[in-house]
């Protein structure tokens, strides 16, 4: 860890850091990569991790993020909430969870001889050491959810959590990110949940861990499946939590049309926000050439480079795109009239008025021989290398195809891959 913390205190290039100062749209010259292993998880049944009837299904989803250990190869990852769909009743999309007993799970692994090897997991517990699952925690802020064929409602859980990024403290302790609340999580070495930071008025009860209301309440007003997605750890502890998706404000046709989403910088040392940040996407055509609908674009992984540089990924399911962010100029919004949902217009919808956190395009993955779809963790393992994974999802697909007429899973064929990436330009 003394080394990650070492190479993240590295600064940021000062070509890099003139580029930023004088254009946010700016590319600066380099780096150009190439793909230099390429490692695939096994399959393994998802009974092994105490499902009591895995339909078929292995595990996945170890994809949703990525965090170093320091020894190579060697990597932190998380599932999120587990296999989950969505299959059409009416005019009704329904929430599918095929394995309600699955419970989010720390997973250690290592890239050897084209194989991605588990080598320690840590389930996600509550206080009392019992399984938080991933299950929706209250209606109607979350989904219903429903059984593999959508016919039968399922019961809700608080503890249930949905995770999404992760990082390893100095101290050995995770903190992860979580899309129901949305909310950051702090879990002990041994995966016990020592707390969850909710937006302030959430009203999460019924918990069996602390629940700390914390962030501003307009983020409650995420888009369902669209929190907190990506998490960064900069030197000094401090965190940047990034909204996977625009909130909905003032209205969802709002949400889905803008470009703007927004980052917080939390402290660890003190449990609370210390400054809110308005990140813009690029246009969706220009990440994903052909794509045309915005609300396709996701933010899915945030890395701490600097003191207040983040590297930042802007996606849809096809493309990616890697870009190098500066919070110092950027307005802190924090408290401000944008965390007030009857400000009209929203910051969702006009940003003219603030300073966006200036950016810089690092790189472009679709010009990367190699690399995968549905990116969604990044690492960077040194100055001149970075590791990107992919979700596959537990391989289901929605739709009522997903399982046969037993039951059972029809996997999507999509594995779950490490890639290492080469620069041929320093990073930092």
């Amino acid at each position: 860890m003394a080394i990650l913390l070492r190479a993240a205190m590295a600064a940021v290039p000062a070509l890099a850091l003139t580029a930023l100062a004088a254009s946010p749209a700016a590319a600066w010259p380099g780096p150009s990569a190439r793909v230099t292993s390429t490692a695939t998880l096994p399959s393994i049944p998802l009974s092994q991790f105490g499902v009591a009837d895995d339909r078929g299904v292995k595990l996945g989803g170890i994809g949703s993020d990525i965090f170093p250990t320091g020894r190579p190869g060697e990597y932190w990852t998380i599932t999120d909430r587990g296999p989950n769909g969505q299959i059409a009743i009416g005019s009704e999309k329904r929430r599918t969870f095929p394995t309600p007993d699955f419970n989010p799970v720390i997973v250690k692994v290592r890239a050897a001889g084209g194989v991605l090897k588990v080598e320690q997991t840590i389930p996600i517990t509550t206080a009392t050491g019992k399984p938080v699952t991933g299950l929706p925690n209250q209606l109607p802020h979350d989904e219903q959810p429903y059984t593999y064929n959508a016919a039968t409602p399922l019961s809700i859980n608080p503890n249930g959590l949905d995770t999404e990024g992760i990082v390893r403290a100095a101290d050995g302790t995770f903190w992860l990110a979580d899309e129901y609340g949305p909310s950051l999580v702090h879990v002990s070495a041994r995966g016990r949940v020592l707390a969850r930071y909710t937006p302030i008025g959430l009203g999460l009860t019924g918990t069996d861990y602390p629940v700390i209301e914390a962030f501003p309440a307009i983020y409650a007003s995420r888009k369902i499946n669209r929190g907190f997605e990506g998490l960064g750890l900069l030197p000094g502890g401090d965190l940047v939590i990034g909204l996977q998706s625009p909130l909905l404000v003032p209205n969802k046709a709002a949400g889905e049309t803008s470009l703007t989403t927004r980052l917080l910088r939390f402290s660890t040392r003190t449990g609370k926000v210390t400054a809110e940040y308005a990140y813009q996407f690029a246009p969706v055509s220009v990440v994903d050439p052909g794509q045309t609908n915005p609300a396709e674009l996701k933010l899915s992984s945030i890395v701490g480079i600097g003191p207040n540089t983040v590297l930042v990924q802007e996606r849809t399911d096809q493309a990616a795109r890697l870009y190098l962010a500066d919070l110092r100029k950027a307005t802190n919004l924090l408290g401000g009239r944008y965390d007030d949902p009857t400000t009209t217009p929203s910051l969702e919808q006009d940003a003219s008025t603030v300073k966006l956190a200036p950016k810089v395009l690092v790189l472009d993955l679709n010009t990367v021989p190699g690399t995968q779809k549905k990116i969604e963790g990044v690492a960077v393992v040194n100055p001149w290398t970075i590791a990107l994974i992919n979700d596959n999802d537990f391989g289901m697909t929605d739709g009522p195809a997903a399982f046969d007429a037993a039951g059972r899973l029809v996997d999507s064929g999509i594995k779950t891959t490490l890639v290492t990436v080469k620069l041929t330009h320093r990073l930092h």
